[in-house]
């Protein structure tokens, strides 16, 4: 019998869901979240390189409006004193811009552009994670550390493209980008918020929302 590797988020354990030539992605038994085999992870280096390929303007207005469910909320949750996290910008930050243009306190961290490990000691009242949680190859270890960098009431929002077990997976294109590992259900997102105590969770449309 085979032994995949278990579930990088909750530990549990994962049979073969599907095979996209010679990318292999497994199912948790517990989260229902699909995940890739770590065997097809791509180096550091060709992750960057990818990256770099991705057309990342903050000014373009297109890209401004795909990133409005997050921003709308962190706009509507709270005010200019309190104090922001862009956590994973990539290359430009759409996120950033309009919570400047509005005037809030917000930094941006990300692995490979925005490196200042020094921001992640610091607390936040609310972190935006978009488009940046499907490429955690340990989420576990991510979402512990997002959740210690929130202030007592801050708020986490993370906008990713969800697993649904009624998705035509083959067709699916969240999947065929090469730097995406983790693809989460709807109960990863319930699990997260009980493993690391959060009070709340909403979920709008492609917006988690969970509240500490």
């Amino acid at each position: 019998m085979i032994k995949f590797p278990d579930c990088p988020l909750c530990s549990s354990p994962a049979s073969h869901y599907y095979t996209q030539i010679t990318r292999d992605f497994l199912q948790c038994s517990n989260c229902r979240s699909v995940f890739l085999h770590p065997k097809d992870y791509l180096s550091p280096e060709a992750e960057k390189a990818h990256y770099l390929c991705h057309n990342n303007d903050p000014e373009d207005v297109r890209y401004q409006n795909f990133v409005r469910p997050v921003t709308n909320r962190i706009l509507q949750d709270f005010s200019t004193h309190h104090k922001g996290l862009d956590f994973g910008s990539g290359t430009g930050s759409p996120i950033l811009k309009i919570l400047k243009d509005n005037d809030y306190d917000v930094v941006q961290y990300d692995l490979y552009f925005h490196n200042d490990a020094e921001l992640l000691t610091q607390r936040y009242d609310y972190i935006a994670c978009s488009e940046t949680a499907e490429h955690f190859k340990e989420p576990y270890k991510e979402f512990k550390q997002l959740t210690n960098l929130l202030n007592p009431g801050g708020k986490l929002y993370v906008m990713t493209d969800r697993f649904e077990e009624t998705r035509d997976f083959g067709t699916w294109f969240y999947k065929t980008d090469p730097t995406h590992v983790f693809l989460y259900h709807e109960k990863a997102f319930e699990w997260i918020r009980e493993e690391f105590g959060f009070g709340e969770l909403r979920i709008e449309g492609r917006v988690v929302v969970l509240g500490l």
